[in-house]
Order: structure tokens, then sequence, then C-alpha cells
């Protein structure tokens, strides 16, 4: 199986853009509010960090088996950034599985903007010989759980690291 690159995918308001180190400085204000990680712990990278952080993401797996997918959302007509949508794309027996996730800066939220980044990378992983996509969810997470129910994937029984793995088959 060969490894997958980030394409620029484009939605009805949305263009999502293979991540560059460059988009670190802007990222670091769209991902500024510390209350992003009340679900997921740590706190707001500085620019420099996140400079460092995207030049590893870019850089790709070390496992030449795996994808290391990364996008950053620009919402079109207000021509800025305001999050950042990733799938690592990995063999399970003879299929690829993608584990996906979002966020969207405070300042976005409530706008659809995930559900509508989420949903345009399902249908390119699918267009991808992906066939199964899995998310970890914080039970407590309501947004997060209602951008994956809008994306096709559904809660299962499994946790992993005390979140909820959330699973949708896309093969054909």
């Amino acid at each position: 199986m060969s490894t997958l690159a980030a394409q620029a995918l484009a939605t009805r308001r949305l263009d999502l853009l293979p991540l560059r180190v460059e988009h670190a400085a802007g990222m670091a204000t769209v991902l500024s509010d510390p209350a992003l990680h009340t679900f997921t712990g740590g706190a707001p990278d500085t620019p420099q960090a996140l400079r460092s952080r995207y030049r590893r993401m870019t850089a790709g797996s070390p496992d030449p088996a795996v994808s290391w997918l990364n996008w950053v959302i620009l919402l079109r007509e207000e021509s800025c950034l305001t999050g950042t949508v990733q799938a690592t794309v990995s063999p399970s027996g003879h299929e690829l599985v993608a584990e996906i996730a979002w966020v969207v800066g405070t300042a976005w939220q409530r706008r659809g903007i995930a559900t509508e980044a989420a949903r345009g990378l399902v249908a390119w992983l699918g267009r991808q010989r992906v066939h199964t996509v899995v998310a970890h969810i914080h039970p407590g997470h309501r947004a997060s759980a209602a951008v994956a129910t809008a994306a096709g994937l559904t809660p299962t029984g499994a946790w992993h690291d005390g979140e909820i793995r959330w699973h949708r088959s896309i093969g054909r």
C-alpha cells in the first residue's frame, strides 16, 4: 500500500489546504484560546512551538506505511484560517484505516465549519481507498460528538485514553 499525501480540497464554504510550516503564526492565533484544550489537556502552543510541531508533522510519519495528513481550514468568505483537520492513515490487514480529528478556533465555532470540514475529509478519504474512519471523542464533548455524527460516524463501546471510539465504514 502506498502512502497518501494531503491535497487541497474544497467544500461549499471552505478550502482545506495542506498544512505548511508557514501556517504556524496564523494558526497560533486561531488556536490560542485555552478553552480549546478543555477535553484534550495541555495549553495553546506559542508560534515557535507550533512551527516546530508543524515541521515534524509535514516531514511525515517515520513509518513508511503510515500517512500523516494535515490541513488548515480556510473560510473563503472571510479569507481567514479557522482550524485544522487531520487524518492518520495506516494499514489494518488488507484495508486502510484513517483516524481523524478536527479543531476549530473559538471565534468560528457554532457555524458548521468543523462539520463541513469533517464531511469533506471523510468523502476524500473514501476516494483514497480508505475503508474505515475512526475518531476518539471525550464523552463530555457534545460538539465533537455532533460533528462525528454529521460525518457519518457512530459511537462504539470501545474506549481509548478516556475517550469513546467512533467508527464509520466507507469501503466500497
